[in-house]
């Protein structure tokens, strides 16, 4: 149950009006159809036997289609309110979403288990805090109108009632099972779907549609694409199957249900015992109430279910980052002058080896620090550790003598210019490409620009910074990688920080831009701790 109010919680924190709102007519709608089922018994009354009636049909006519007028409107706002919470809600999940997988570290996505993790509360995100409000809702309403029902019922007997809930036991165990067994299945193929949103992206995506044409590969994953839906779809069927069998048994007992039930209520209207009107408003409260009680049976079921699924949610939500503010931080020198890698031992999760092992260096400012090697040496991750987005396994990286898991992570990030081997792409304007970097103000914009010979790519382009970048929107310019490259140098110059580390800066550059970049290096080299990153040729 824990969850399931948890996830209450979050749908009232979205909008609490539309949740009270919510409340309220579902309510109405609970209990307007019982008003109008009593008012078409006392219509019928008054029309075979006048005397019997205090109402006119006139009056009871009126009425009837009063209820049915306001019936409608009412279920006409419910419908807009619905749609209103729905989209709150998503944009709430998402919001919860974006900013967890924002805030964990690193080596998390180096763990299948969190890309498991993640793909599951993604999928349920979106509408399981909505559909248990509903089972909630659904519940509440449904007892409000089973109550009116059994009031009416057993007027005739309660042989009819007892009937009536012992018919919907089957159809309620057929529906737990029914849930328990597709969230097992879900959770156990998680990979398999992942596998199939995976090869559907390497089928319509960009960045794979030049070597998915080249070396003709749209065969081989639409082959690949085409066996896991099959091995998912027919695992699926199979159990539908099964299910589907147990439904139909479940409607065999519910139609026998029914007429022994009628049969009950045709008796006493034959032999007198209720007028026709009554005869009426029972069979259409039991053909209700049925309905009322499948309502129940699936609120309770859907729960049940969405307990298991919302759980996918939570267990993303729940997981914390390693790598965190100090309880008691030191902030950044405002100068740093040295930049040490002391004894630095690192093995990814799930590998065999070590990425680096008892590694040792030293940076200082006013000169160019150079880190060579063969590739999958562990050049790159050293970047990840002076920025604190891994933690070595033993060792540390020092700045100023100080280890650097003494700083907040968000302020030492700030005091490094980082260009990244695997640059970042933004499909936003060149301006914003750049200022990403720690700044907004023009000036220093075209500074970094002039610095990373970007300005030579502004200047050729049709709005210069406010020139939108990429072809994945409506208006966008594509660049060469060694255009991107420069772009992203610029970002990594734009806030001036005292130490810039660049990964295989040169690899996209031309001779002229790869002379540009040597230039600007030596200028900036005397107020800055500059360690470049390249691969053994």
């Amino acid at each position: 149950m824990k969850n399931l109010w948890k996830a209450l919680l979050m749908v009232r924190a979205c909008d609490p009006w539309s949740f009270r709102r919510r409340i309220l007519y579902e309510l109405l709608q609970s209990l307007l159809p019982l008003v109008g089922l009593y008012i078409l018994k006392l219509l019928i009354d008054s029309v075979t036997d006048a005397s019997a009636s205090a109402y006119s049909p006139l009056t009871l006519l009126a009425a009837l289609c009063g209820i049915f007028l306001l019936t409608r409107v009412v279920s006409a706002l419910s419908s807009v309110n619905n749609d209103v919470l729905g989209q709150r809600l998503i944009d709430h999940v998402s919001d919860l979403l974006q900013h967890q997988s924002a805030r964990l570290d690193m080596q998390y996505y180096d763990t299948p288990a969190y890309h498991d993790t993640l793909h599951r509360a993604q999928q349920e995100a979106s509408y399981r805090p909505l559909q248990i409000l509903s089972n909630f809702m659904a519940l509440g309403g449904s007892m409000v109108s089973i109550i009116g029902v059994v009031a009416m019922m057993i007027t005739a007997s309660w042989w009819v009632i007892v009937v009536m809930v012992v018919a919907v036991v089957p159809g309620f165990a057929v529906r737990l099972y029914k849930a328990r067994r597709i969230y097992r299945f879900r959770r156990e193929n998680t990979q398999l779907y992942r596998r199939t949103s995976y090869y559907g992206t390497i089928l319509t995506a960009r960045d794979f549609a030049k070597e998915l044409r080249t070396f003709n590969l749209a065969p081989l994953f639409r082959g690949r694409f085409v066996e896991v839906r099959k091995q998912l779809v027919t695992r699926l069927l199979s159990i539908s199957r099964r299910l589907g069998m147990l439904d139909i048994l479940c409607a065999f007992i519910e139609a026998a249900a029914m007429f022994l039930i009628v049969w009950l209520l045709l008796k006493q209207a034959f032999a007198g015992a209720i007028t026709i009107g009554t005869f009426v408003m029972l069979f259409e409260a039991f053909r209700r109430g049925q309905g009322y009680l499948q309502n129940l049976v699936g609120g309770i079921a859907g729960l049940y279910d969405n307990r298991l699924f919302i759980g996918n949610l939570f267990e993303f939500l729940q997981l914390e980052p390693a790598i965190v503010d100090p309880a008691e931080a030191v902030s950044v020198p405002e100068e740093i002058t040295e930049v040490q890698f002391r004894d630095v031992t690192f093995r990814y999760p799930d590998m065999e080896r070590d990425v680096l092992k008892n590694f040792s260096l030293t940076a200082r400012k006013g000169e160019i620090t150079r880190i060579d090697g063969h590739n999958g040496y562990g050049k790159s991750t050293l970047v990840k550790f002076l920025l604190r987005l891994y933690d070595p396994d033993s060792g540390a990286v020092l700045v100023n003598g100080v280890d650097i898991r003494r700083f907040r992570p968000s302020q030492l990030r700030g005091r490094m210019g980082v260009l990244f081997q695997d640059f970042a792409r933004f499909y936003c304007t060149v301006g914003e490409n750049v200022a990403f970097g720690g700044t907004k103000n023009d000036a220093d914009i075209q500074r970094a620009l002039a610095l990373s010979g970007a300005d030579q790519v502004v200047d050729s382009l049709p709005q210069g910074t406010e020139t939108l970048l990429g072809r994945l929107f409506d208006g966008g310019n594509e660049l060469s990688m060694g255009q991107w490259q420069r772009v992203a140098l610029a970002r990594a110059l734009v806030s001036d920080a005292p130490v810039l580390v660049l990964d295989e800066p040169a690899a996209w550059l031309d001779h002229d831009a790869r002379k540009h970049l040597d230039e600007t290096l030596q200028k900036l080299k005397e107020d800055k701790i500059i360690i470049i990153i390249t691969h053994t040729q």
